[in-house]
């Protein structure tokens, strides 16, 4: 299997200072995706009363969003591959920011569902292409670092941004949230135009090669892993909102604070994530694979207990941040050559991961099973992403 360092000449040397700069741009783009995906969970009963749905139907938004990545991040991989690849990044977030700013116009739900898809068009591909230039500017043993960094950006917003524009929402209405997302996207493009080194795409590339590597059966397990396995968390993170209060019995500013340590468990998830991935990719997954299953299991348990159920949550975002980065290495790996493709389908599997949980979370829900129900559901996705991961693993074995 041929890795994606292999696959990706470096830069010419970069200093220090340089990188962290260049890192720092390209993770606000995280924290304008991170927030914007993560918010609409916070905001769900909001937003549900504001297009006049029930909470499942509005859980939909979310996995609508899920779906646009999943389009959109093997169709621009393929066509945007030779697109010199800073210039593709402020495209992704110029479109990003204005479809934001559309979401906090529209009132009608189906409408609002459809540009909910059409805005997550561009979030695969921003991180596949993110990731592909951090990775070129770092030595192949530091690339999980490196991705780490990179995607810092949604732990952040998780802890900063998703409370913050919760908090927003709640005190302005839920379209607040969106505008501030637009504008934190206008941003992005002006530090990538400053910090991030022009880097050209790939000359050799052509939409076929590119679409060629999905015919690689590795891919392919690293993808459905991903999307089952991850699932488990989104099961979870989906409903935060109402797991909090109608089951928690809290007060509906403790969504913010339950977010807020979502966000905190993505940034320790994260900061370990990288020297693990680095270390072992394999033995991360399977691991963070149990440890995900055990985690939904102790939530199940401690949701009605109001305040007690933070330490589940906390225990499943930094088990599921190390899973998210293992399967990014991993699906980059299997692409070989098709390095925009395998970067930008990563974030297609974590996203499918994301419409899954919240969709059978959702039909949990509404088949009348209770709130708690897509617990049960995370755990079980957990475990079948794992299972899929061993069978990945012996045909990878018969390959050799």
């Amino acid at each position: 299997m041929t890795s994606l360092t292999e696959a990706t000449p470096a830069l010419a040397p970069t200093s220090r200072a340089r990188f962290l700069l260049a890192v720092v741009a390209l993770a606000t783009g995280g924290f304008a995706i991170g927030t914007t995906e993560f918010v609409t969970m916070g905001l769900l009963p909001q937003i549900a009363d504001g297009v006049a749905v029930s909470i499942p139907e509005a859980g939909h938004l979310i996995s609508a969003y899920a779906l646009g990545v999943v389009v959109g991040a093997p169709t621009i991989a393929a066509l945007g591959a030779r697109m010199p690849r800073r210039a593709l990044l402020i495209w992704l977030m110029l479109a990003y920011g204005v479809l934001n700013l559309l979401s906090a116009a529209i009132s009608h739900y189906g409408l609002l569902a459809f540009v909910r898809f059409l805005d997550g068009l561009p979030h695969g591909a921003y991180f596949g292409v993110s990731a592909l230039i951090a990775s070129s500017m770092v030595s192949p043993e530091r690339r999980g670092r490196a991705l780490a960094l990179v995607m810092m950006g949604i732990p952040v917003a998780n802890v900063v941004g998703v409370p913050a524009a919760t908090l927003l929402g709640q005190a302005l209405g839920w379209r607040a949230a969106y505008v501030a997302v637009g504008l934190v996207s206008v941003l992005t493009v002006v530090l990538i135009l400053l910090f991030v080194p022009s880097t050209p795409g790939d000359t050799e590339a052509t939409g076929r090669r590119e679409l060629a590597a999905l015919r690689r059966p590795q891919l392919w397990y690293a993808v459905v892993a991903g999307a089952i396995g991850f699932g488990g968390m989104f099961a979870l993170v989906s409903y935060i909102a109402p797991l909090t209060t109608d089951v928690g019995g809290l007060g509906e500013s403790a969504v913010a604070v339950f977010l807020l340590v979502l966000g905190v468990g993505m940034v320790v998830g994260n900061t370990v994530a990288g020297p693990l991935i680095d270390w072992s990719i394999e033995t991360s997954l399977r691991g963070a694979s149990v440890g995900l299953a055990l985690a939904l299991a102790l939530y199940y348990v401690l949701a009605p207990t109001g305040w007690w159920a933070l330490v589940a949550a906390f225990s499943v975002t930094v088990i599921g941040s190390v899973l998210a980065l293992g399967f990014m290495a991993r699906l980059m790996d299997a692409a070989g050559q098709a390095q925009t493709l395998g970067a930008a389908m990563s974030h297609a599997s974590l996203n499918m991961g994301n419409a899954l949980g919240a969709w059978l979370g959702g039909l949990v829900i509404a088949a009348g099973y209770g709130l708690r129900a897509p617990l049960v559901v995370g755990v079980a996705l957990a475990v079948a992403g794992l299972g899929v991961l061993v069978l990945a693993h012996r045909a990878h074995l018969l390959d050799d």
